[in-house]
């Protein structure tokens, strides 16, 4: 669907051809018709009038369909105009200048309007071109007496300020069109971010029940006692529990790169309970998306929270596959998904995986 501002343009360019439409044959042909004998020669009035219809015609075609007039179409039939205008006031009969048989005045001003209504400077320059060529034919055909001094100063003031008030209005309107759309366009930007905002926070909620949904009967436990927080496997519940936390915290940061922020948000945590950790990157930045991101370090986190003393994480990056590889010095099971796999092997009180993510 077209914009507002475009809707509105090919209203004003069709209200335009109805009005030069009416013009031409209600106020211009009459005394075309009545006056045709004394043009020198009678036939280029009648050229002239033909060629404005003619103008009117192809503008027609394009502006009835709502749409804009071409660049050529518009430029050549202003010339054309033009010409007519000059055409036919050379052929007027003496002392008709700016009068009744001076039809082609005021008309060929609609048909600038209709031809250059959206090119503001050239309509205003074709309008100028139109009355100089006009007064400077005016001023070369004679004698001149103040009856028609003041007859041609009535005309002129009267046609070119209405037509150069409604060129006005065309222009302010386009500019109030325009300044409407671009309000609109900032209101639906604005409502676009509060829906991403209000998802994100939707989101970010969800994340944080699915985890927390692990984490209290944790806490539950502890608090009645049934789990007791001295025993290897209850401390290795908390480290896993802390460490999901901390990487639900760093999903949300805004770093340039979110899988090793995340990767290193792990880490930490297994650093705060005294392991040694180990990390290497290599590979430029991959836009993992956040689901991938959790299933890429959720082996890291349990394998880290069964690590006793050292561990050691690698993150590999190619645009074909990431990887995230980890061993640990404790034995841990971690399964993957279709979207990512994950190869685990347990020797000798050690772990090793490493989950794989291929980019779509």
């Amino acid at each position: 669907m077209p914009e507002p501002s475009a809707r509105l343009a090919a209203t004003i360019r069709i209200v335009l051809l109805g009005v030069t439409a009416v013009i031409q044959p209600g106020l211009s042909l009459p005394p075309l018709l009545r006056h045709h004998a004394g043009y020198r020669p009678p036939f280029a009035a009648g050229l002239a009038y033909g060629v404005l219809t003619a103008v009117t015609v192809v503008c027609a075609w394009w502006l009835l369909r709502r749409k804009p007039l071409p660049a050529p179409i518009a430029f050549g039939g202003t010339l054309v105009v033009l010409a007519a205008s000059s055409l036919v006031t050379a052929a007027l009969p003496p002392d008709s200048f700016f009068r009744e048989p001076h039809w082609s005045f005021g008309l060929v001003g609609w048909h600038l309007l209709v031809l250059l209504a959206d090119r503001t400077p050239v309509l205003l320059t074709a309008l100028a071109v139109h009355v100089t060529a006009s007064v400077v034919q005016f001023l070369l055909a004679g004698p001149i007496v103040r009856t028609e001094l003041g007859d041609a100063a009535i005309v002129l003031f009267g046609v070119t300020t209405f037509q150069l008030a409604v060129a006005g209005l065309i222009r302010l309107l386009d500019r109030r069109a325009g300044e409407a759309a671009a309000a609109a366009a900032e209101r639906d930007r604005l409502a676009t971010r509060a829906a991403v905002a209000a998802q994100a926070g939707r989101d970010l909620r969800a994340g944080f029940a699915e985890q927390l949904g692990a984490t209290l009967p944790l806490l539950a436990g502890l608090a009645d006692g049934t789990v007791d927080p001295r025993t290897a496997g209850a401390r290795a519940r908390c480290a896993l529990a802390a460490a999901q936390l901390r990487r639900l915290f760093a999903e949300n940061d805004d770093v340039p790169d979110p899988l090793v922020h995340e990767v290193a948000a792990c880490l930490d945590v297994a650093e705060r309970r005294g392991v040694a950790v180990a990390l290497a990157v290599s590979g430029d930045v991959v836009d993992v998306p956040t689901a991938a991101r959790r299933e890429l370090t959720g082996p890291v986190l349990t394998a880290l929270a069964a690590a006793r003393t050292r561990a050691r994480v690698s993150v590999l990056r190619t645009p074909e596959l990431v990887r995230v590889a980890v061993v640990v010095d404790g034995s841990a099971e971690v399964t993957g998904s279709a979207e990512v796999p994950v190869t685990s092997h347990s020797r000798d009180g050690q772990t090793w995986l490493e989950a794989r993510w291929r980019p779509e």
